[in-house]
């Protein structure tokens, strides 16, 4: 399915490539800063905030790093326009932590207090998950089934974190 350093194995015929594999990625490492976000104590909102963004900015650029370095470099010079391709490619990794950290900002306005701004953060950044794991399928024209079954995974490996969350503050 998703092969090394977020490559996707599928395409269908005539359609442009496009690589989910960032975004099912970097939806699940918000939701894991968002599981963990408190475990030494209470924390102010623009904290997460900044924990969000901040970590998904630093797995980008972490990324473009080594799709520069260790695929692209070995095998051509490096150049600029290399760079900005490998940062617009490995950009959803960082931009889905951005309405996790919206929901954060969001939920005091909806008169939700930390534990319930952690929980509806960590729902979108897992319904984030979900929608692109099953996007990329469903755009390569997979079956139903396996659709189903990749959605059923993602949501596993959410309810994982979901534990996680419910551990930590227990």
């Amino acid at each position: 399915m998703l092969g090394p350093m977020g490559q996707s194995g599928f395409q269908r015929a005539g359609t442009p490539a496009r690589d989910y594999s960032g975004a099912v990625y970097g939806s699940l490492l918000a939701a894991s800063v968002i599981a963990t976000a408190g475990t030494l104590g209470a924390f102010p909102r623009l904290q997460l905030v900044v924990m969000l963004i901040t970590t998904g900015l630093v797995f980008w650029v972490t990324h473009v790093y080594v799709r520069v370095v260790g695929d692209r470099l070995a095998h051509q010079a490096l150049s600029w326009e290399m760079v900005r391709h490998e940062a617009h490619r490995e950009w959803p990794i960082a931009g889905v932590s951005i309405p996790p950290a919206i929901a954060v900002l969001v939920c005091p306005s909806l008169g939700l207090g930390p534990e319930g701004t952690g929980w509806v953060a960590l729902c979108v950044a897992l319904a984030q998950q979900i929608g692109w794991a099953t996007a990329a399928l469903v755009r390569v024209g997979a079956t139903r089934r396996l659709i189903a079954l990749t959605g059923l995974v993602n949501l596993l490996m959410g309810l994982a974190l979901v534990g996680a969350k419910v551990l930590v503050k227990h």
